[in-house]
């Protein structure tokens, strides 16, 4: 459900001017019913200045007249024409100051490990230009030497749901396209969840692995158990002529 502008002054304006129940009016504004009720009590949204709904063309009189007559009514919002689609970012994306010098780091991630990314997905996650993404891309960028690759999510630059999104777009592309992949580069274009709920690849077997069972030739293991040492033959070993004198 669309919910008003400044539904925290909106909801202190009907708390003020209706006799609409808490509950109505957490319902309309997004709010819990006892935020509301605090509002009222004036614990809550203290100074807050009310936000007329009437004048700002989101609620009619008519509207909230039926819902203070019926308790169970819920208040909706009056459609604007004017606002269809407010809802949906236009533009680059905003990037507050204290994350913007780590930027370029993200861009690099994004460079280094999802190259299938075109320019203009990257200057919409992160919210740059593709000026900037091309000098990085050709590590003409003025401070390359300097720069380390940061995923864009851990900055909180994007959110995963949205690397995921590009990165699928990306592949889907390029399927259409018919280009073919390698290994690696299927497992990058894989999702998050998608990655974490794949088998474990096949191990490679070393190089010595199942030679301690190989053995040279079927039928030499009748001579090697003939070959087998006796450790009693190295006692009985025959009299020296010595010995043989002593006794006589």
């Amino acid at each position: 459900m669309a919910k008003p502008l400044m539904a925290k002054a909106t909801a202190v304006w009907l708390v003020d001017n209706t006799t609409l129940s808490f509950k109505q009016i957490a319902d309309f504004c997004g709010l819990h019913e006892l935020e509301v009720q605090g509002i009222a009590d004036g614990d809550v949204a203290a100074g807050v200045k009310g936000f007329d709904p009437i004048a700002n063309n989101q609620l009619t009189q008519e509207e909230i007249e039926k819902s203070e007559a019926d308790p169970l009514h819920k208040l909706k919002l009056k459609f604007n024409p004017a606002a269809a689609g407010e809802e949906k970012r236009r533009g680059p994306r905003y990037t507050p100051l204290s994350k913007r010098q780590d930027r370029p780091n993200s861009i690099l991630w994004l460079v280094k490990f999802h190259p299938e990314l075109a320019d203009a997905q990257i200057a919409k996650l992160v919210g740059t230009t593709k000026p900037t993404i091309q000098s990085i891309r050709e590590r003409t960028h003025w401070n390359i030497a300097s720069m380390q690759p940061i995923d864009p999510v851990a900055l909180g630059l994007c959110k995963q749901s949205e690397l995921d999104a590009a990165v699928q777009k990306a592949a889907a592309k390029k399927a259409k396209e018919g280009e073919a992949m390698d290994d690696d580069e299927r497992r990058k274009l894989l999702s998050t969840e998608q990655s974490l709920g794949a088998e474990a690849e096949p191990r490679i077997p070393t190089a010595i692995e199942g030679l301690e069972t190989f053995s040279l030739g079927g039928d030499d293991e009748d001579e090697k158990e003939d070959e087998k040492i006796d450790a009693d033959s190295f006692f009985n070993l025959p009299d020296s002529p010595d010995d043989e004198d002593d006794d006589e």
